[in-house]
C-alpha cells in the first residue's frame, strides 16, 4: 500500500466510525466555517495524531507513515514548482497573451453559447485555472450575454464547462498535476489517457450548444474588442511568441518527462521574451517568483488574466498536497483505510466495481466536503492498492479522479468552485447547472467506460 504496515488492527466499525467524524468535521470547517482546506486538514492530522497516542501509539511511528506517504508524492511538489515558472515565462513571453487574441477574434454572436465554451476551453488550457478563467473571461461573456439578450445560466452553464475543460486538459493545472502525482503517472500520460473521456463530452457538449440550445442574434461585440484592445497594447500579442506553447506541445507528443518538457518551454520563453523586451535579471527574477505582472490602468480589465505564475503561486497547492499525503499516510498508518477496503474487498473484484468505488467515492467527498483537491487525494490513495490488486494501470485510476473529482465540484451549491463561480458569474449553481453539459457528461462516460472495460488498460509486467 505504502510501504509499511498498519500499526493499528483496527475494527471496522471503529474505521468507519473514525471516517465519518472526520469527513463531517472537514465538512463543517470548509463549508459553515469557511476554513481554507489546508486548516480543515492540519487540524484532522492533529485529532488523528492524539488518537493514535491514546491507543498506545508513538509519535514517531506515526510521523514515520506521513513523511513515507509525503515522499511518495515528492514528484508533485517538484512538478509545480516547474509549473509556477513555466505559467511566468508564458505570460512575459506573450503566449498566453498571443492564444487569447486570437481566441477572442473567433467569438460568433449567433453561435453565442458555443463560443463562450470554445473560447473559455482555450483560455483554461492556456492558464490552467478555471477559477481564473470564470473570474475574467466568464465575467466578460455574462457582461456580452446581458448585451446579447442571451440566457444568463446557458451562458453560465457555457463557461463553467469550458473552464473545467481548460483546467482538466491543461499542463498547468495544480488538480491535473495532482491527480497524476498522487498515483504515480506521468503528467502528459494522464492527459493523453483523459482525452477518452474528455474528447467525446466536449464534442458532445458542442452538439449541445450549436443545436439545441437557442441562437442569441445580436452583433454588439464591443466588449470583445475592448479585451483584444487590451491585449494588443500590452505589446505582448506577436506570433513568434507562440514558439513555447508549440515547443511544449512537440515534447509532449514524443513523450518526453513533463518536468523535462517545462523546463525547455521555460527557456523558450525566455528567449522569445527578449524579441520584445529586455527586462534585467532583477525583473526576471521577481517575475519567476512573484508571477508576471501587468502595470498600468489602461489594462485593468485583463490584468488577472495576465498577471499569473511564479514559483509563489504554486505554494497555495504543494502545500496541500503534502497536507493531504500525509493525512492519507497517517489514516493508512492507523489502519484506518486498510480496515475500510477489507470492508468492501470482496465487493471490489471488477475493473466495473472499482471504477464505480472511486467515482462514489470522489462525488461523496466533492457532496459532503466540498473540496476538490480532497476529493481527489483521498480516493486517489484508498484506491491505489485495489487497482494494483486487479492489475490495472494506474491512469485509469487518475483519470477517474479527475471525471468524478475536479469537473463536479462546481455542481455543488456548497462546494468552493460552486460558491466562487456563482458569485463571479452572478448565476446561482442550480441555474447554470442544467447546462454545464461537458461537466456531467464526464462523470457518465467515465461510469459507461468503467462498467464495458471500453479504454481501461492494463499494467504491464
Amino acid at each position: 500500500m505504502l510501504g509499511f504496515k498498519s500499526l493499528l488492527d483496527m475494527r471496522r466499525t471503529e474505521a468507519l466510525l473514525l471516517m465519518c467524524v472526520l469527513i463531517a468535521a472537514m465538512g463543517y470547517t470548509i463549508i459553515s466555517l469557511g476554513w481554507l482546506p489546508h486548516i480543515s486538514v492540519i487540524t484532522a492530522i492533529v485529532a488523528l495524531i492524539l488518537y493514535g497516542l491514546c491507543r498506545g501509539l508513538k509519535y514517531r511511528d506515526m510521523q514515520d507513515g506521513m513523511v513515507g506517504a509525503v515522499m511518495q508524492g515528492m514528484g508533485a511538489v517538484y512538478l509545480f514548482f516547474f509549473i509556477g515558472l513555466m505559467v511566468a515565462a508564458l505570460m512575459m513571453s506573450g503566449a498566453i497573451p498571443t492564444l487569447m487574441y486570437y481566441g477572442f477574434g473567433l467569438i460568433s454572436p449567433t453561435y453565442f453559447y458555443f463560443s463562450a465554451f470554445a473560447l473559455c476551453s482555450v483560455i483554461g488550457i492556456a492558464i490552467g485555472s478555471s477559477l481564473s478563467t470564470c473570474a475574467t473571461v466568464g465575467v466578460a461573456f455574462m457582461g456580452m450575454a446581458t448585451a446579447f439578450h442571451a440566457d444568463l445560466a446557458m451562458t453560465a452553464g457555457a463557461v463553467v464547462s469550458g473552464a473545467f475543460f481548460g483546467d482538466k486538459m491543461s499542463p498547468l493545472s495544480d488538480t491535473t498535476g495532482i491527480a497524476a502525482s498522487i498515483v504515480g503517472v506521468d503528467l502528459f500520460e494522464h492527459i493523453k489517457n483523459m482525452m477518452y473521456t474528455t474528447v467525446p463530452a466536449w464534442l458532445i457538449s458542442a452538439v449541445l450548444m450549436l443545436w439545441v440550445l437557442p441562437n442569441a442574434a445580436a452583433q454588439d461585440l464591443n466588449s470583445v474588442e475592448v479585451f483584444r484592445g487590451q491585449l494588443e497594447a500590452t505589446g505582448l500579442v506577436h506570433g513568434y511568441s507562440l514558439i513555447p506553447f508549440v515547443l511544449l506541445v512537440v515534447l509532449a507528443l514524443l513523450r518526453v518527462n513533463a518536468v523535462v518538457a517545462m523546463l525547455f518551454t521555460v527557456l523558450a520563453g525566455l528567449v522569445v521574451t527578449y524579441f520584445h523586451s529586455t527586462p534585467d535579471l532583477q525583473q526576471l527574477g521577481a517575475w519567476f517568483f512573484s508571477g508576471y505582472k501587468l502595470e498600468g490602468e489602461a489594462f485593468a480589465d485583463i490584468s488577472r488574466l495576465i498577471s499569473r505564475g511564479g514559483l509563489e503561486s504554486m505554494f497555495f497547492t504543494q502545500a496541500i498536497v503534502v497536507l493531504g499525503m500525509s493525512l492519507g499516510g497517517l489514516l493508512f498508518a492507523l489502519g484506518v483505510i486498510p480496515a475500510l477496503l477489507d470492508t468492501v474487498r470482496a465487493f471490489l473484484t471488477t475493473a466495473a466495481r472499482a471504477t464505480v468505488s472511486v467515482a462514489a467515492t470522489g462525488l461523496g467527498i466533492n457532496f459532503l466536503i466540498g473540496e476538490q483537491y480532497l476529493s481527489i487525494l483521498l480516493a486517489g490513495k484508498t484506491f491505489k492498492p485495489v487497482y494494483d490488486r486487479l492489475g490495472l494501470h494506474s491512469r485509469n485510476l487518475s483519470r477517474t479522479l479527475e471525471d468524478a473529482g475536479t469537473v463536479i465540484n462546481p455542481l455543488v451549491p456548497w462546494s468552493v468552485c460552486g460558491v466562487f463561480i456563482s458569485q463571479a458569474l452572478g448565476v446561482p449553481v442550480w441555474e447554470y447547472l442544467p447546462y454545464a453539459f461537458f461537466c456531467y457528461l464526464c462523470l457518465i462516460l467515465t461510469l459507461l467506460f468503467g462498467w464495458t472495460g471500453l479504454t481501461l488498460s492494463k499494467k504491464t509486467a
